[in-house]
């Protein structure tokens, strides 16, 4: 986790590494706050545990049993205070689902400048 104090706590979800590291960094340089983690399930763990995450970013396609759909759907249920950035190279937008959507390829200030306004 890279901290900063009083900033914005984002979750992010996304199982490729060097996808998820590069949003991390820039999110943090963006003076977020951010928890990283591969997997819907480990997201669901994380959220049933802190209660301090303002936003959730995912990706659609993740390994595990969940995709990034079947986690904003479950943050929307459960956590329904908590805004979800969705995004993918694939799968089309759900917008019954997610708060917002960027498609991949992303650049990461879209992805900032969203966050921004989702998280406010």
């Amino acid at each position: 986790m890279l901290q900063r104090k009083d900033a914005p706590l984002i979750l992010v979800v996304e199982d490729e590494p060097l996808v998820r590291l590069d949003i991390t960094l820039a999110m943090v340089d963006a003076g977020f706050s951010v928890i990283e983690v591969p997997d819907a399930e480990q997201a669901i763990e994380l959220l049933e545990t802190r209660g301090s995450i303002g936003l959730v970013f995912t990706d659609v396609e993740l390994a595990g049993e969940l995709n990034g759909f079947d986690l904003a759907r479950t943050v929307k249920e459960r956590w329904p205070h908590i805004p979800v950035l969705v995004t993918s190279g694939r799968a089309a937008p759900r917008a019954d689902i997610a708060d917002s959507f960027i498609p991949k390829p992303y650049d990461p200030n879209a992805v900032i400048s969203q966050a921004r306004a989702l998280a406010a």
